[in-house]
């Protein structure tokens, strides 16, 4: 079993920046790959950004390339998404996802909203 809450949403201007945090508990954080995944209302959910068990590997969606850095610390079972240069397109709930053995687990989702 696997716990994750998320932190950081708010409500940030266009251009602006915003820190997620995801904190994990109930499995050794290093064991498991993790991601953020949006999904904005009337759409459907989607992968935002993906990082390997120790860091080393990312993948970002085209849409935030550039503006996004996921990151995580495994000393500190917390992974971070950096998102600036923030558009009204990236309004959406966020959501911490994790993947141990097979099974997917998400947190509670936290909601960034992008004014114009």
């Amino acid at each position: 079993q696997v716990q994750l809450v998320e932190s950081g949403g708010g409500l940030v201007q266009v251009g602006g920046s915003l820190r997620l945090s995801c904190a994990a508990s109930g499995r050794t954080f290093s064991s498991y790959a993790m991601g953020w995944f949006r999904q904005a209302p009337g759409k459907e959910r989607e992968l935002v950004a993906a990082i390997s068990r120790s860091g080393g590997s990312m993948h970002y969606a085209d849409s935030v390339k550039g503006r996004f850095t996921i990151s995580r610390d495994n000393a500190k079972n917390t992974m971070y998404l950096q998102m600036n240069s923030l558009k009204p397109e990236d309004t959406a709930v966020y959501y911490c996802h994790a993947n141990y053995e097979g099974f997917d687990y998400w947190g509670q989702g936290t909601q960034v909203t992008v004014s114009s």
